[in-house]
């Protein structure tokens, strides 16, 4: 019913590209990225009777130290239609056949397939051998890829775009506006200064940062295609000077006017509040006299990834300085980005994984609250399954050479003591 395709890679991308189900993750392009972490790949294509192009897959393949074999990760699933069981029992039958020549103890795949809308899809997995891993937590370090993430829909014009957001982020974005920065596409070279903004990042928040070759080579690999590109903000000292004499300007006209009022209490407090306004505001305006001297040629406060895939725009990684948080660098770079995307064809603009409504005192409480003003909706999928070739290897890698690693962990630490 089925016959296999041989695709190049432009034809490839292109599919995915245009499918429902496409994802960034299953084009050649962030295979090629991914061979620097020590993966390799190999794809395939299905064409039905007629020849025409039903689906396509991108496997990527890793030896397991010590042992003779490799894991086959199919991320985020099969591009097809999963509502056609058929197609995917041929699917899979396709990949069995190249994971078997690669040695593989087992295939995973993560579809990024919403549970809402593909609960046959789930149960069909499962008929057809998967292991289902579960509805796991977003932050779950148990899964490769997050089983929930906040996207937003940015399939609309920027007013309803800025509508879209919560009210007190609504606010931010318009003062990020006029506060003095700008946000640009960067090239290449400008990678090290993205990288240094991680590290800041990652010390401000207590996480480990990736060397400037993980990004480059995500860069020279997704980039040329038009599938990344890196976005810095800097801030520019006499546009912050120019913003904060504008305000002085409406300030004193307001002034004015309550000047020419008939005296009240009203009018005098008016006044004392327009008096404290102005005071402030020329306080603002002697930093950014200060901030001029020091960085004529402005500074740069923030930076990030943005990745897209046809009707899919991705936020990858982000990065800010400790300095100068008060004029909102990410908030100007966000909804800028969002336009870009949008402008080049993306309909969803996906901010990663989260954990949903996490408790206050939650390390992933301060995440959950930056991604869920952005107009975002959770993005619950069907999760990660795997589908084993060697039970034995299987158990070996998934099972005894986790608990064997963290047990090295454990003495070592017993040893320090």
């Amino acid at each position: 019913m089925y016959k296999r395709l041989h695709l190049n890679e432009k034809e490839h991308n292109k599919f995915i590209e245009e499918h429902q189900n496409g994802d960034l993750l299953q084009l050649t392009d962030w295979a090629e990225s991914k061979k620097l972490t020590g993966w390799y790949y190999r794809r395939f294509a299905l064409a039905d009777e007629t020849s025409e192009l039903k689906g396509v897959a991108t496997l990527l393949f890793k030896k397991v130290p010590r042992l003779n074999t490799t894991l086959c990760y199919i991320s985020r699933g099969f591009v097809c239609d999963y509502h056609d069981h058929a197609l995917v029992e041929a699917m899979l039958k396709e990949a069995v056949i190249v994971a078997k020549d690669e040695k593989a103890y087992a295939i995973k795949i993560d579809p990024d397939l919403p549970i809402d809308e593909y609960e046959d899809a789930l149960e069909n997995l499962k008929i057809l051998g998967f292991r289902h891993h579960g509805f796991q937590d977003g932050m779950s370090k148990g899964t490769i890829q997050p089983r929930q993430t906040m996207v937003t829909d940015i399939d609309k014009n920027d007013a309803d775009l800025l509508q879209s957001f919560e009210r007190n982020n609504r606010t931010k974005v318009r003062n990020a506006l006029k506060k003095g920065t700008e946000v640009y596409i960067a090239g290449r070279d400008d990678l090290k200064t993205f990288v240094d903004l991680m590290k800041e990042t990652g010390e401000r928040d207590g996480f480990l940062t990736r060397d400037i070759t993980y990004f480059e080579s995500m860069y020279d690999h997704l980039h040329p295609n038009g599938h990344m590109e890196l976005f810095l903000v800097r801030l520019i000292p006499s546009k912050v000077e120019a913003s904060v004499k504008e305000d002085l300007e409406k300030i004193e006209n307001e002034m004015k006017k309550a000047h020419k009022k008939k005296g009240s209490e009203k009018k005098d407090n008016q006044l004392r509040d327009l008096s404290n306004r102005q005071n402030k505001l020329y306080n603002q305006l002697q930093d950014a006299e200060n901030l001029h001297r020091e960085h004529p040629d402005g500074i740069i406060l923030s930076g990030a990834l943005l990745a897209l895939s046809g009707h899919k725009a991705y936020y990858l990684y982000g990065a800010s300085s400790n300095d100068y948080r008060d004029f909102l660098p990410n908030h100007h770079m966000q909804y800028r980005m969002m336009q870009f995307a949008r402008d080049k064809g993306a309909k969803t603009y996906d901010f990663g994984g989260v954990s949903v409504m996490p408790e206050k005192d939650s390390q992933h409480f301060g995440l959950w609250q930056f991604k869920k003003v952005w107009g975002t909706e959770v993005s619950e999928k069907i999760g990660e399954f795997d589908y084993i070739l060697k039970r034995p290897l299987y158990t070996a890698a998934e099972v005894a050479m986790p608990l064997f690693q963290k047990g090295k962990v454990k003495l070592n630490q017993l040893r320090k003591k």
